[in-house]
């Protein structure tokens, strides 16, 4: 599914149409009554973790403030550090291309802890939006199959849902699941890619016991953060992905939660500029080094297992009790 970067990138490409009225409505959802939204104003648009809100009220009500203006200045203080502010009022429509494209392939089906959409939560005017694999958002264009399915078959995609607005352009929702809400259920202290993300939470989060690789899934406190990010980083930061948090140095610690931040944000950048990710270790045989890589499925009891990547070399197991790297695998 997409990963906190895509839907950050999704979330700006709506962005444009706030404010403005939907004239026309279509797309192929079942459990989301599509007409409803006839007439509506798209009062704001939210990003939270691996979630899209959409907020709309009726087109003669007013307005009121968009969350943008309601935190301009917590944004401007963000400078920099903050992706989805920079370059916000320059982002355009993807090339039409195949759903199955570089970066998208990437992504898995599976959800993380904390990450799947629950049951309708009663009326509401935020639509919550939850994407699936290969799910996504396109602005003023639909996908375009560029190549015959497995059937032989060329096909576009069958959009979930399509907003038309009066003023002549068009969000297009591909693979999502959609549900009604009272308001964003959701902690920006948890999303990585926000400037109110809470650093001490999180190391406190990966100094439990557990394997770290299943810590940096747990979206209560890593929202946004998936597979492709998981792996990634803790060959960046070269920690074996069964390690304990516990026994990881803080320094180790702090190391891993810079590497899961720098890599958030410069995925979000790239996307922006319309470059396509280049891992190191997520569905890789070598890394970077030349190392043969090790695959395995890990992931707490009752929960989701998620595939995982990683180098014997570059990351050493760590056994309980010396502290020190071991070879073991």
């Amino acid at each position: 599914m997409p990963e906190g970067p895509s839907v950050r990138k999704f979330q700006l490409l709506t962005s444009p149409f706030v404010g403005q009225v939907v004239a026309k409505v279509g797309g192929s959802s079942r459990k989301l009554n599509v007409n409803g939204l006839n007439a509506l104003r798209l009062q704001d648009s939210q990003v939270h973790g691996k979630n899209l809100y959409l907020a709309f009220v009726a087109a003669e009500g007013p307005l009121g403030p968009t969350s943008e203006e309601t935190a301009l200045q917590r944004e401007a203080a963000c400078g920099a550090h903050c992706p989805a502010q920079g370059g916000q009022g320059q982002i355009c429509a993807p090339h039409p291309k195949h759903p199955h494209s570089q970066d998208e392939e990437l992504q898995e089906p599976q959800h993380s802890r904390s990450e799947a959409p629950d049951e309708a939560e009663g009326p509401g005017n935020w639509l919550r939006i939850h994407f699936g694999m290969f799910g996504s958002v396109r602005a003023n264009e639909f996908s375009r199959a560029n190549r015959a399915n497995k059937r032989g078959d060329w096909k576009d995609p069958v959009p979930r849902l399509v907003l038309h607005f009066e003023s002549g352009g068009f969000l297009v929702f591909y693979n999502c699941r959609m549900l009604w809400c009272s308001s964003p259920r959701a902690d920006p202290a948890s999303d990585i890619l926000s400037v109110e993300f809470h650093r001490g939470r999180a190391l406190r989060a990966l100094r439990v016991p557990d394997p770290i690789c299943y810590t940096l899934l747990d979206q209560r406190y890593f929202s946004g953060l998936g597979n492709i990010i998981k792996n990634e980083i803790l060959y960046l930061a070269r920690i074996h992905p069964l390690t304990p948090g516990s026994l990881l140095a803080p320094s180790d610690l702090e190391h891993l939660l810079d590497c899961a931040i720098q890599f958030s944000s410069e995925w979000l950048h790239n996307k922006l500029r319309g470059q396509g990710l280049h891992p190191q270790v997520y569905q890789k045989e070598q890394c970077p080094l030349g190392h043969p890589l090790m695959k395995g499925t890990f992931g707490p009891s009752g929960g989701f297992k998620r595939l995982t990547w990683w180098c014997p070399q570059c990351q050493p197991a760590v056994l309980p009790g010396d502290g020190h790297p071991s070879p073991v695998t």
